[in-house]
């Protein structure tokens, strides 16, 4: 192993509850849904995350193009 110090994060508490509360979040989305807890998680971070972030950066372009011309 090199002389770099580690963390082993796997074993970090915080670490395990925070992904245990996000398990249990994506559990109870599916119920409610009725999707299940894999289309959930598809759901949210396959379809919902990568489209706000296009629909985010597309704003911003926008937003950037239109102030470049106001100045002008």
């Amino acid at each position: 192993m090199d002389n770099y110090m580690s963390i082993d994060i796997i074993n970090l508490p915080m670490v395990n509850e925070f992904f245990n509360w996000c398990v249990l979040f994506l559990e109870i989305i599916g119920d409610l849904t009725g999707l299940g807890y894999e289309a959930a998680n598809i759901l949210i971070f396959v379809i919902i995350q990568p489209s706000l972030i296009i629909i985010f950066y597309l704003l911003w372009k926008y937003e950037k193009k239109r102030n470049r011309f106001k100045r002008n």
